[in-house]
């Protein structure tokens, strides 16, 4: 089986899972989790960070911290996965979705749009950085600072991805890191919360950790969660960090490879990357002018290939069916014409030559 994005593990995983072991701190907490932290804030150059068990956690921390709550607006990329609207649903707030430009990602011209029509005035923006590639963040931030918004970026995807050489996640009032199993950097589990702001995060940690107040008992003055990050996980996190720059390289050469082995078929276009940016690829995405998608996908499972279409957008989902959204058709149309490739930074490319395959005898 080739899969989409499998996890590749570097070889000391086992190292620092051994020595976490022999503390005897395998829960939340440790010297591991604060070495991990440490090193998602030396790499991304940003402050401050806070482990916790996922992405959707560390934006539900997010919106909490910032006092978003019962039927506040919060505006969202709507070309996106549930994880980055969730929490909206989760602190009672109410979603605005935004449609997407040439990026893929969230369109700065329809964000201000919306700011002129709506009747009230939000109170965050929560924008994605889709499949590792940057949006149109510097003119995003403007926007909202010109509208005394927040912003939260949700880089759960795009962890080594920057504009202008700065990472995302670091532009916003806070960022989020996603460590899924499929991501290019994984801990079977796992997200990061980072901002510039000491006393956001140090709140959002009170937060992650029940919300016990500092006593010699259990005191609770607010309800908190349970979102730490382990401290086995955060070793694992440690080993991969390591390597995260090569694995960016292989999923860039792979990207590029598909390019050139796919260059003769004019039905085949691929996502771009906006000038002055540097997506991670974490995954290879395109899109077909012609054939439908979603027979590729299924063809390419049954010659033992993880394919996925893109995300359908949040407008489009029953969940969603009351929600204002701000829309170009952009969106709608990628999610009728895309689909993911594998990008596995563990195979060759030998291997990956069997999905060649399957594609050029469909498309033809």
């Amino acid at each position: 089986m080739i899969f989409l994005s499998p996890p590749h593990m570097s070889g000391k995983e086992l190292e620092y899972i051994e020595d976490v072991f022999k503390s005897n701190y395998i829960a939340p907490v440790g010297e591991y989790l604060d070495k991990f932290e440490n090193k998602i804030k030396e790499y991304c150059n940003i402050s401050n960070a806070l482990g916790v068990i996922n992405a959707t956690s560390a934006l539900h921390l997010a919106l909490r911290v910032l006092g978003i709550g019962k039927d506040d607006i919060v505006l969202s990329s709507t070309f996106t996965f549930i994880g980055s609207v969730a929490p909206i649903l989760y602190v009672g707030a109410k979603p605005v979705f935004i449609d997407s430009d040439k990026s893929w990602n969230l369109s700065s011209k329809l964000l201000e749009e919306a700011l002129k029509k709506l009747p009230k005035k939000p109170k965050a923006l929560i924008v994605t950085h889709l499949y590792g590639q940057m949006a149109d963040i510097e003119q995003i931030v403007k926007i909202c600072k010109e509208h005394n918004i927040y912003l939260i970026e949700d880089a759960a995807e795009s962890l080594g991805a920057t504009y202008n050489k700065k990472q995302s996640g670091t532009f916003g009032d806070f960022g989020v890191y996603s460590f899924n199993g499929n991501k290019i950097l994984t801990t079977s589990g796992g997200g990061m919360l980072v901002s510039k702001n000491k006393e956001w995060i140090e709140k959002a940690r009170f937060l992650a950790t029940q919300a016990k107040e500092d006593a010699l008992y259990y005191q609770h003055q607010e309800f908190g969660y349970n979102y730490r990050l382990s401290n086995v996980l955060a070793a694992i996190g440690i080993a991969q960090m390591e390597v995260l720059d090569e694995r960016i390289a292989k999923t860039r050469e792979i990207f590029r490879w598909y390019k050139e082995q796919l260059q003769d078929i004019q039905e085949i276009e691929f996502m771009p990357e906006l000038p002055d940016s540097f997506g991670n690829r974490w995954l290879t995405t395109v899109t077909l002018k012609k054939s439908d998608p979603f027979k590729l996908v299924q063809k390419l499972q049954e010659n033992g290939i993880e394919a996925r279409p893109l995300w359908k957008p949040m407008h489009l989902q029953p969940l969603f069916e009351n929600e204002q959204s701000f829309l170009n058709g952009v969106s709608e149309d990628l999610f009728n014409r895309g689909l993911c490739l594998p990008t596995p930074t563990n195979s060759s490319f030998n291997e990956l030559e069997k999905v060649i395959k399957v594609i050029k005898k469909y498309v033809s």
